[in-house]
């Protein structure tokens, strides 16, 4: 009923070399326009045989639309337990030493060789050695998590191939979404990622911009998270903060949600959150408010470059953190996948809509491919019988 996965090994080769992005100190517009002009066309990355290309094809035969959630999620008609979901982590989940032990795999080096070709420098010795500065800057650690987190999927490859082959469903936390578009064959991986080096370039330059941040808020069921952002955005206003914003960045689970904003906002949400039912707040390790209109700067260049690859229909479901819901073909993802950059990340829903059951079926096995295990975590909280049978495959 499967049909078999195709995993090609990279193998360095001058038809893979590109021109790496001129090294400069001086970070700005100019050089975000020159990845896009000289590293977003592809022409001189194109495979001149079937050896110098990797993909990965995994996909079942047939599928049905449930209702209710289901009906925005497919369903292999076979027994859901022999059936697997595959999650990829986003920015933040990095630290010095990951991919450390996949390293064993040679899969994994082919990867990471292909990859310091592409972006032009030693990818993996950055993420071996560090420093942590360098790996935390959003134009490092984009990169690094995403082909950390497909250098995992070799790991999983060798140890549960049946997870690969027969799976069905996939999904990616922010940045995450553009690694499981690459695992679906949606994008190829050079360009993908030559794809997120732009991207992260944009975003780092937009963070530059504003003093901005982000912070994962608890509340109670009495909470008023709403009237807090509004509350907050109303004191910045009147401060005369350049660009104020405040709004919910990432749903995680029930009770648990991302805020990013204006620094002075997020100042206000610290000093003021308890009369707003918010429990503990508590700020994360990143310089700019990410899935807010504060990254609008950052679109145009990413989309510039999405349209420049060719985009396939994914072969497995891949579902959008826009809106939660399956992607429905290329265009649908064209169309899309930039509007992350200034959506929030609705990956509760996106929970909701892979795993919904009806009362006594059983649920699929879930790989969290790459560094840590926070995206395991949160499906705990969202839904403790699919957790049951969830599994890290740790970059």
């Amino acid at each position: 009923m499967f049909l078999r996965i195709i995993f090609r090994r990279l193998h360095r080769s001058a038809s893979l070399s590109s021109k790496p992005p001129e090294k400069s100190a001086a970070l700005g517009e100019e050089k975000v326009r020159d990845l896009l002009d000289n590293a977003a066309t592809f022409e001189d990355a194109k495979p001149r045989s079937e050896q110098d290309t990797w993909a990965t094809l995994p996909y079942v035969d047939g599928t049905f639309m449930g209702r209710d959630q289901s009906l925005k999620s497919s369903r292999p008609r076979i027994d859901p337990r022999e059936t697997s979901i595959i999650l990829f982590p986003g920015q933040g989940a990095q630290y010095v030493g990951m991919a450390k032990r996949l390293l064993k795999y040679p899969g994994a080096r082919d990867i990471f060789q292909l990859a310091n070709e592409v972006l032009g420098y030693d990818l993996l010795k950055l993420c071996l050695d560090g420093p942590r500065e360098k790996l935390d800057q959003t134009r490092h650690c984009q990169p690094a998590v995403m082909v950390s987190s497909l250098a995992a999927l070799e790991q999983l490859k060798e140890e549960r191939p049946n997870a690969i082959e027969n799976c069905f469903a996939t999904a990616g936390f922010s940045l995450g979404e553009i690694s499981a578009l690459v695992f679906a064959g949606a994008l190829p991986f050079d360009k993908a990622l030559r794809l997120v080096q732009i991207r992260a370039e944009a975003m780092q330059l937009a963070s530059e911009q504003h003093t901005s941040g982000m912070a994962t808020v608890l509340y109670g069921a009495d909470a008023r998270i709403g009237e807090a952002c509004k509350g907050a955005l109303d004191w910045c206003i009147q401060r005369g903060v350049e660009s104020p914003e405040c709004r919910i960045a990432n749903y995680l689970y029930p009770s648990c949600k991302v805020i990013a904003g204006s620094e002075d906002a997020l100042k206000f949400l610290e000093a003021n959150g308890k009369k707003y039912g918010i429990k503990r707040l508590k700020r994360l390790p990143v310089s700019g408010a990410f899935h807010t209109e504060l990254m609008a700067s950052a679109v145009e260049p990413f989309a510039k470059a999405l349209k420049k690859i060719t985009i396939e229909d994914p072969i497995i479901g891949v579902y959008s953190n826009v809106d939660g819901k399956r992607y429905r073909n290329a265009g649908h993802i064209l169309g899309q996948l930039p509007k992350q950059i200034t959506r929030p990340v609705k990956w509760e829903q996106t929970l909701h809509n892979l795993y919904e059951r009806k009362a006594g079926e059983n649920f699929p096995r879930t790989f969290e491919c790459g560094p840590g295990q926070g995206l395991k975590t949160i499906l705990k909280q969202v839904n403790g019988k699919a957790w049951d049978s969830a599994f890290s495959i740790e970059a």
